[in-house]
């Protein structure tokens, strides 16, 4: 995983959302699930190109089930976009790099 990936949890989810300066991407994810593993290369590259405009993080939604219970997470990869603890949009499913950053891009 990519350094400038955080990782969240249950109990970091709210502060880490709420206090960052930047929009944060969070990737709803589960170990089991391909279509996640395949999507974290894709957001590792995307995090140090697009790092200066959004912060990445990630959440493993069998270790953490309340907060993707709260945000309505029914498929992962779910990746949605926050600013100030608010959702701005999101991603679900497997998307190409391009696709991705341009949904990303609309987002900001």
């Amino acid at each position: 995983m990519s350094e400038n990936i955080q990782v969240l949890t249950d109990d970091t989810f709210d502060q880490a959302v709420a206090d960052s300066p930047l929009p944060v991407l969070v990737d709803f994810w589960a170990p089991w699930c391909g279509p996640c593993r395949a999507v974290a290369p894709i957001l590792a590259e995307l995090s140090a190109e697009m790092g200066s405009k959004l912060c990445f993080a990630k959440m493993n939604v069998d270790e953490n089930p309340a907060t993707p219970g709260k945000f309505k997470v029914r498929s992962i990869p779910c990746l949605i976009v926050f600013r100030k603890g608010e959702e701005l949009g999101r991603v679900v499913g497997h998307k190409g790099k391009q696709i991705l950053q341009a949904e990303l891009e609309k987002m900001l």
